[in-house]
Parts: structure tokens; C-alpha cells; sequence
């Protein structure tokens, strides 16, 4: 959905509001503190936000309550936007594209984008576990460290294994789905990525298919395992990580092309902005599904 649609269907805050109502409650409002249908309208004058009163537990609420738009003064015109923005930019978008786009501050864009980035990286098809083929690969997100003012002060940029960048590890359905997580401090060893696949692989119904890092060598222990040799080969058959590769790309360019830099307790939620949308990437509807999911409706 881009946003000529969406300013053609929610053309005004009430009707967004509307659509909100109808997806959370459909059509019947439902107190968010215990649960009764027993409601009627607040004797509210906010317009922008009706509000309704319970006669059960005699709690006023509003349709946000309980979902990642309460304590938001934006208007939901606003969210929906800023979601579309989001989902259309295939290698990201920046919190700073968000403010010039929508005429926001950038505090409030940042925060406004964190949000929908917690409720991506929240999406209930990564509780489903990955089966079939799965190729699991890692990958290092960071930039090269820059010059400093002495000569001869910088120090030369690792590659691979041995940098200091952010290591993040990820697992791709061969066909389907990814999920990835950064390892902030974890070391990449057999014990911590065995539990990570066995967290998210069926190990019973897969086959995994990694390169030959001496961590990964063990991995036939837990799972059916094969590996590529990279210094001989990109593929064999069917035997590759071109898969995880491909999607390593979109979050490479999406760092590289548009945010330039993860604070590190933040990587997870723009790593997972990646994976859904590549796992949506066929879904006409994750619009209308991300917001069903913002508001805690099942898709």
C-alpha cells in the first residue's frame, strides 16, 4: 500500500480512527482493563481520539490503549504513513527521511520508527520454526575506523572473524523466511550457535547448510549438516549459503545506503525491519497485517 492509498482510504483522522475500531474490536468495543463489552461513549470532547467508558470496571479508554500507538500525540494518519514509508523502502528508510517526509522532528520520527520497528521484529511468524533447507550464516555490520589526527594513529581494519563489528547471525528457509539476531559480546562458538539454531530450527525436519567455520563442524551432532567450501566453491548442487548471502546484501545496503550506523542495543530492531519485510516481501497485505499486529489481533 503506498500513500496515495492511504491518504484516498483514512483522508481524515476520524476515518483512521474508524478503521482501528474495526480491526481491534470489530465494531463492538471491548474495555482493555477487565475485558467487558459493557461500554458506551465517553462524554469526551477530544474529537481527534473518541474515548469510551466502561460500566463494568468504570475505566475510560481509547482505541490505543494497550498497543504500540498509545501515549502518541501523532495523529494515526501519521503512523499509517510513516508504516507504508517502512514497508515500501525496500533497503530501509532513516529516521531522518521519516521527518523531512511527514514534517516531524526527528526525535519524534526516531521514536516514532522504534516502535514500528519493535512491533516487525515482534511479528508472530518468527515464533513458527524454520524446516526444510536451511542455510545459517553470520555476517559483521560496522564501518571502518576513521582517521585520526596523528600520523599513523589509525590502525588497519580487520576483515571476517577477527573485527571488532558487530557480529549478527542469521538463518534463512531456503525459499522462505530469515530471522536474525546480533551477538553483542556472545562468542561465536559451537555451544552459542548450536543453542540458537536449535531456538529456531525444527532440527528433526532439516537439513542445515552452513560454510566450513570450525564452529559450524559440530553441527552434525544436532542436525543434519552440510557445508561449502568457499575456497573451492560458491555451490554444489544444492549445497550453498547463496540464500543468507542474498539477504546479507539488503542488510548491508540498508546500513550502508540509508542508516550508517546501529547503536548496539538498538541493531536487533533494524536487523529485524530487514527480515520482515523480506519475509513479507510476496504479501500483498502486510500492511494490513502489521497493523492488525500493532493493535494485538491476530492476522
Amino acid at each position: 500500500m503506498n500513500i496515495i492509498e492511504i491518504m484516498r482510504r483514512w483522508p481524515t483522522q476520524e476515518s483512521a480512527v474508524a478503521h482501528l475500531e474495526q480491526v481491534r474490536w470489530g465494531g463492538r468495543p471491548i474495555c482493555p482493563y477487565c475485558s467487558s463489552d459493557k461500554t458506551c461513549v465517553h462524554a469526551s470532547k477530544d474529537k481527534k481520539l473518541p474515548r469510551w467508558q466502561c460500566q463494568s470496571c468504570h475505566r475510560a479508554f481509547s482505541v490505543t490503549v494497550g498497543t504500540i500507538f498509545h501515549h502518541s500525540h501523532l495523529p494515526l494518519q501519521t503512523w499509517f504513513l510513516a508504516i507504508a514509508l517502512m514497508l515500501n523502502a525496500k533497503k530501509g528508510v532513516s529516521n531522518a527521511q521519516i521527518a523531512r517526509d511527514l514534517d516531524l522532528p526527528y526525535k519524534t520520527a526516531w521514536s516514532l520508527a522504534l516502535r514500528i520497528r519493535a512491533a516487525m521484529m515482534a511479528d508472530p511468524e518468527q515464533k513458527r520454526l524454520f524446516h526444510g533447507i536451511v542455510e545459517m550464516d553470520e555476517t559483521y555490520i560496522g564501518g571502518k575506523p576513521r582517521k585520526g589526527n596523528i600520523a599513523g594513529e589509525r590502525k588497519p581494519s580487520t576483515r571476517g572473524r577477527g573485527t571488532s563489528k558487530l557480529a549478527v547471525v542469521g538463518i534463512v528457509e531456503r525459499h522462505g523466511r530469515a530471522f536474525a539476531r546480533a551477538f553483542n559480546g556472545v562468542p561465536l562458538n559451537f555451544k552459542n550457535l548450536s543453542r540458537f539454531l536449535q531456538d529456531r530450527v525444527n532440527v528433526r525436519g532439516s537439513l542445515v547448510m552452513t560454510d566450513e567455520y570450525s564452529a559450524y563442524k559440530k553441527f552434525g551432532a544436532v542436525v543434519q549438516h552440510s557445508a561449502i567450501n568457499h575456497q573451492a566453491a560458491y555451490a554444489i548442487g544444492d549445497t550453498h549459503t547463496n540464500t543468507i548471502e542474498g539477504f546479507w546484501a539488503l542488510v548491508k545496503r540498508s546500513w550502508y545506503g540509508q542508516h550508517h550506523h546501529y547503536g548496539r542495543a538498538c541493531a536487533d530492531l533494524y536487523v529485524s525491519e530487514t527480515a520482515f519485510k523480506y519475509n513479507h516481501r510476496n504479501n500483498p497485505g502486510v500492511f494490513g497485517d502489521l497493523i492488525r499486529h500493532m493493535v494485538g489481533v491476530a492476522a
